[in-house]
């Protein structure tokens, strides 16, 4: 009896480590990515990729399956420096290796942070950038978006067809009303793990109702508002609402379950 108890015993802890392992995975560069290191504290690092300067349309068409009215008028928008941005969501181990802090309510490592506010983000990227010297900060709107579609067109940075979203995404459908340790999706052409689903991502712009006063070289948004802008949907929402272009925005002091973010570093970028 004794060593049958031993038996199951051994078998859970084998399970538990085998679950923490997957748990910790990192997902590896792609084949002649450029990217860099930033080494946090405790042993926790975190990888951001090189994403090219060049041109896209921001927004989606009129005729876009699940269109919003405020992803238009579509824009041609020149991003004109190359910039570094998170591989992944910031993960909880992140969050924590920075703030001392996890406030999370999905608990695992590798899985997003959520439960985090613009402000808190903001405060996180302020830290990083002291502990590295390095100028990490969250993206623009017109940043994210670019980086989502790497040069894709289409609703999504795979295609038009949502048939195939599971494949890249967390969401409502597939997601067991959860959050996922990151980088176990597909990533977009760009390297980029988890744009559509998981959690929203905070991006640094107030929101604007329209893109029709959107400048078309590195834009931001309104100097002055009370809502900021959030992208990429997340585990809760539907497929439309994953799209490239789909928008939403909410106070920057809020925080929910479904609210994360990633960063990017400008400076020193060869």
């Amino acid at each position: 009896m004794r060593q049958a108890v031993l038996a199951v015993v051994l078998v859970f802890v084998i399970f538990c480590q085998v679950g923490l392992a997957e748990e910790a995975r990192t997902p590896p560069p792609l084949k002649g990515e450029k990217s860099l290191t930033l080494k946090l504290a405790d042993g926790v690092e975190m990888r951001l990729v090189l994403i090219p300067a060049g041109k896209f349309k921001m927004g989606s068409p009129a005729n876009e399956k699940g269109r919003d009215k405020d992803e238009g008028p579509q824009r041609a928008v020149t991003i004109s420096k190359p910039f570094y941005m998170n591989v992944c969501e910031v993960t909880q181990a992140q969050y924590n290796a920075v703030m001392g802090a996890n406030p999370s309510g999905f608990k695992g490592a590798n899985r997003p942070v959520e439960q985090v506010s613009w402000n808190d983000a903001v405060t996180f990227s302020k830290k990083v950038s002291q502990k590295t010297g390095r100028t990490v900060s969250l993206p623009t709107e017109a940043e994210w978006e670019y980086a989502c579609r790497a040069g894709t067109t289409t609703c999504f940075s795979f295609g038009a067809d949502d048939k195939d979203l599971g494949d890249y995404a967390w969401y409502r459908k597939n997601s067991g009303g959860k959050t996922h340790p990151v980088g176990q999706k597909k990533p977009n052409a760009w390297g980029l793990y988890d744009m559509h689903g998981n959690v929203w991502e905070w991006c640094s712009d107030w929101y604007a109702k329209s893109y029709a006063k959107l400048v078309d070289k590195d834009p931001r948004g309104p100097k002055f508002g009370f809502k900021r802008v959030l992208r990429g949907g997340s585990w809760n929402f539907n497929a439309a609402l994953c799209r490239s272009a789909r928008r939403t925005w909410w106070y920057p002091a809020r925080r929910f379950n479904y609210f994360g973010f990633r960063v990017v570093l400008r400076g020193g970028v060869n």
